[in-house]
């Protein structure tokens, strides 16, 4: 079994550039795989690997000026849900596209899991999925507003063109695993929201935590790795990927007549052109001759 980390911690770097090339030796030498971002607001990502390595990254990262406090969830993989290990530089580490909203700065209250269906549950309270449509599309908490986006920079004008539907209304909001929310939960507040709260460590903790029994999520919840979705128990899920559109497919979705494996599937048949088909069709060739000769394909993206 691999050991499966998703950590997040905003905080302000200084340079990020210089914590790139520590990170990917430490985990290279440790056959850590996954994708690890870093920006001047701080770090994401998910990683898997042996127990020993794992513990090695998490005492390295938080290590780094401003981290010791950084937060992580664990699962459990039988089989690596990664091709390869990446650390990359970006401008934020989940792209909102809004420049002054600032984690560091404020945020809304944050509910443990033990809280929570006690929240959701109260009449004056709305509950908002902060997360992309297809992600919603296989699970979800019972009541909540789905807001249809593509991507998260979707939300600030969603929230702007919905904003009045929730007038004197508490809002809950909640992600896989919290980072969407620290800066969703702050963008609200800077637009004069006052009752915000958001699920302490997102549905991953949730399911971890919650019995099945008790619990008000309904479905599987997308993870982004291999593995696809996870259910109660963090249990690997029974999703597939269209490894084209990276949406999660069920096996009833691979008998429509749209589906080729690597290539397309209902949701994505008319998002690619023709030489985008071809381009899909060459690298699952690849793939097929990389498995008869007992390698693993990796491509150009996890």
């Amino acid at each position: 079994m691999f050991t499966v980390a998703a950590l997040y911690h905003f905080t302000r770097v200084a340079d990020p550039a210089q914590w790139q090339e520590p990170i990917l030796e430490l985990c290279q030498a440790e056959g850590i795989r996954g994708i690890l971002l870093i920006a001047s607001e701080g770090l994401n990502g998910t990683v898997a690997g042996s127990r020993n390595g794992i513990d090695k990254l998490l005492a390295h990262l938080r290590a780094l000026p401003g981290c010791a406090a950084l937060e992580h969830k664990e699962s459990s993989a039988s089989e690596m849900p990664f091709n390869r290990m990446r650390v990359r530089l970006k401008k934020e580490i989940v792209t909102m596209g809004q420049p002054n909203v600032d984690p560091t700065a404020s945020v809304g209250h944050y509910v443990g899991s033990d809280e929570w269906n006690e929240l959701i549950a109260a009449p004056d309270v709305v509950v908002i999925d902060t997360r992309n449509d297809y992600e919603v599309g296989i699970g979800t908490f019972e009541g909540a507003v789905d807001p249809e986006t593509k991507t998260f920079r979707d939300f600030p004008a969603w929230w702007q063109s919905n904003k009045d539907r929730f007038h004197n209304k508490r809002v809950a909001m909640f992600c896989t695993g919290g980072i969407r929310c620290e800066k969703s939960t702050n963008y609200l507040i800077g637009q004069g929201v006052e009752d915000v709260f958001h699920l302490k460590g997102g549905i991953l903790k949730y399911l971890e935590e919650v019995p099945e029994e008790d619990s008000k999520w309904q479905g599987e919840c997308f993870v982004f790795d291999q593995r696809v979705s996870v259910g109660h128990g963090l249990v690997e899920g029974s999703y597939d990927q269209c490894y084209a559109c990276r949406r999660p497919i069920t096996e009833a979705d691979k008998s429509r007549p749209e589906y080729e494996k690597g290539v397309a599937c209902h949701q994505c048949i008319d998002e690619y052109t023709a030489s985008d088909r071809t381009r899909f069709q060459e690298r699952q060739k690849q793939i097929k001759l990389a498995a008869k000769r007992g390698e693993k394909h990796i491509g150009t993206k996890d």
